[in-house]
């Protein structure tokens, strides 16, 4: 029988050293050398096999397995064995959810589904104490204390919206889109650079429309023609007018923009904005009832109401390159000006005086 003594090891710090250990070797180790009737046998002392020895070591089938695990060739032959052979294990994700797909590639118009608007979380309103009444006619219900919004009403009026954005776009109106909530900047920026439009993400000064020649006068104001190539000719006569004003407005959160809509209305610009079950719609020209609230949702409105300002601004310069307008050409000292060339009839090539 053999005899070991057993030490165990209750301090911290040896548990600590002795990690790397295996597990059964961390608490018990046998410290003294104890002599045992029968020796182990070691290495040396065996004997290689009388058969083994005569056959040469090209034609040893074992010599050969064991420099084949051994060297990385060898280990990396096994390795591609094994994975070609689980390759074909396990399942395979398609078509999975990337929150920023929907910002850097918004759906058009055409492909607005209310599962997509399910999906977005459009439907989830506010809690029944905070509805304003005159949203009864959006709401489909109440899921435990939360009014749900219609889908079907939601994808109605957001394809009339885009349809009014594209034709505002086609006939080369001004459009500012305006997101002024925190995450809201990516989604506004995104959707202007679609539409060819303006955006404001921080802070809406009031009185830029009521007052704008005090508040935005120093801003530069350019002519263009046609094409959307600028005309610098006209700049010194533009030292006189007045400050542009956006022929439509895109409001993604109502709530905290009441000033600017406000302003809209006294000077007859029309607004489109997300109208949310505590919300105010008869603010809004055009309203959308959503969810104002997530991300998400705003998200996906905006770039749907972008993709159709896209599609306009196409329209507009297919329409453009046929020699058709939707709007009439500037007027410089009661004279008609060429809006493809930039230059009055009869003075092509020119500059005008």
């Amino acid at each position: 029988m053999i005899v070991r003594q057993l030490g165990v090891r209750q301090s911290r710090q040896l548990l600590a050293l002795s990690r790397r250990a295996p597990a059964s070797s961390r608490f018990f180790s046998s410290e003294i050398p104890v002599d045992t009737a029968i020796q182990t046998p070691t290495q040396e002392s065996i004997e290689p096999l009388p058969i083994a020895a005569s056959i040469p070591k090209a034609q040893n089938p074992l010599h050969e397995v064991v420099q084949v695990s051994q060297a990385p060739q060898g280990k990396w032959a096994q390795w591609e064995k094994s994975k070609s052979k689980f390759n074909s294990l396990g399942s395979l994700t398609k078509d999975a959810f990337d929150p920023e797909d929907v910002i850097r590639n918004p759906p058009s118009p055409s492909d607005i589904t209310l599962e997509l608007l399910l999906a977005s979380g459009t439907h989830l309103g506010h809690s029944t104490s905070r509805w304003n009444p005159q949203n009864s006619r959006y709401i489909f219900g109440v899921r435990e204390g939360v009014h749900i919004i219609a889908l079907d009403v939601t994808a109605a009026y957001l394809r009339r919206a885009a349809k009014v954005v594209e034709e505002v776009a086609a006939r080369g109106g001004i459009i500012l889109f305006a997101g002024t909530r925190k995450g809201q900047k990516r989604a506004v920026v995104r959707a202007a650079e679609l539409a060819g439009a303006y955006h404001i993400f921080e802070r809406w000064i009031p009185g830029s429309l009521t007052n704008g020649q005090q508040i935005l006068g120093h801003c530069e104001t350019k002519v263009v023609n046609a094409f959307d190539k600028e005309l610098p000719d006209f700049k010194q006569d533009l030292a006189d007018r007045p400050s542009v004003k956006p022929d439509l407005v895109i409001c993604l959160n109502p709530i905290e923009n009441v000033v600017l809509l406000h302003e809209c209305g006294l000077n007859n610009v029309p607004t489109i904005g997300i109208c949310d079950t505590d919300a105010d719609p008869t603010r809004l020209t055009y309203p959308i009832p959503a969810n104002d609230d997530s991300l998400r949702s705003t998200s996906l409105i905006a770039g749907v109401l972008g993709r159709a300002g896209q599609a306009g601004q196409a329209r507009r310069l297919k329409m453009a390159e046929e020699g058709k307008l939707t709007y009439e050409p500037i007027t410089v000292h009661e004279l008609k000006v060429d809006p493809f060339t930039g230059f009055m009839p009869g003075t092509e090539g020119q500059k005008k005086d």
